[in-house]
């Protein structure tokens, strides 16, 4: 069965040649991300996650909600073991298909080919699994002829479209999304979230980041509030969202409100 662990997680990411001034200032003055954390006067490091203690079971449908910065693509990323963590302990059961740096491990002077392979490999799978979907994946990426062309005559979306391909050949016991998935032109992106929507339903555990609520909403019951790192909330899904909702109209609220007059003071 499916799971995931962390136990009191945090992950600091090192920031290199941040020696400038203004630079560091511009990095502790921002008000969205980590926390900034300086070691000495030439090394700085950004906690991405700051003691994070969570429990994913089998069937959960989490999404992860909060401003750019939040920590939410870091929890994915620890998930799919691409990031360690820099303290606490991490259990993940069950394989794992992370549907973000879809373009990773993939070579422009190969064939689409040859690129199913690579990308398969780097997921995972064997090379017969492989092979036995090569058609279907073929099918799926309706690239037909330019899978006998390198990678690097195809444009952007053609190439996410084959790496997409790929990455929903074999279902997965635990399927990681981040959100900005492009796929290419309409009649694909209907295609496409068809095969999401088959994908998912399979998928033993499902975390997904993303800022679209619908989205959330129509793929998880549960979610988790990041802020600056650190757990802000975590519940229902609707009961999250209408919390993370309220905080940002408040924001804007304060924003907009006008700084009053001192009282008092002489005209």
């Amino acid at each position: 069965m499916a799971s995931i662990a962390f136990q009191n997680v945090s992950v600091d990411i090192p920031v290199f040649n941040a020696t400038n001034r203004s630079f560091k200032n511009n990095i502790i003055s921002a008000a969205t991300g980590g926390q900034i954390s300086p070691r000495d006067t030439k090394r700085m490091s950004v906690r991405a996650i700051d003691g994070l203690t969570l429990q994913l079971e089998h069937g959960t449908r989490i999404g992860l909600v909060g401003h750019n910065g939040a920590g939410k693509s870091t929890i994915l990323r620890v998930m799919a073991g691409i990031y360690a963590p820099t303290s606490g302990r991490v259990a993940v059961q069950g394989d794992v298909a992370p549907m973000f740096d879809l373009a990773f491990g993939m070579d422009p002077d190969a064939t689409g080919w040859d690129n199913i392979i690579l990308r398969g490999r780097l997921l995972g799978f064997s090379r017969s699994e492989i092979r036995q979907r090569m058609d279907e994946i073929g099918a799926v990426s309706d690239l037909g002829a330019f899978l006998d062309m390198p990678l690097r005559t195809y444009s952007t979306g053609m190439a996410t479209r084959l790496a997409f391909a790929v990455s929903t050949a074999i279902r997965p016991e635990i399927l990681l999304i981040d959100e900005g998935i492009g796929a290419g032109d309409a009649a694909f992106l209907q295609q496409a979230k068809e095969r999401m929507r088959s994908f998912i339903g399979e998928a033993g555990l499902l975390v997904i980041a993303s800022h679209s609520d619908e989205l959330l909403r129509q793929w998880c019951t549960t979610a988790l509030w990041m802020e600056h790192g650190r757990m802000r909330m975590y519940g229902g899904i609707d009961e999250v969202l209408e919390a993370y909702q309220g905080s940002l109209s408040g924001s804007k609220k304060d924003e907009a409100s006008p700084v009053p007059d001192q009282v008092g003071e002489a005209p």
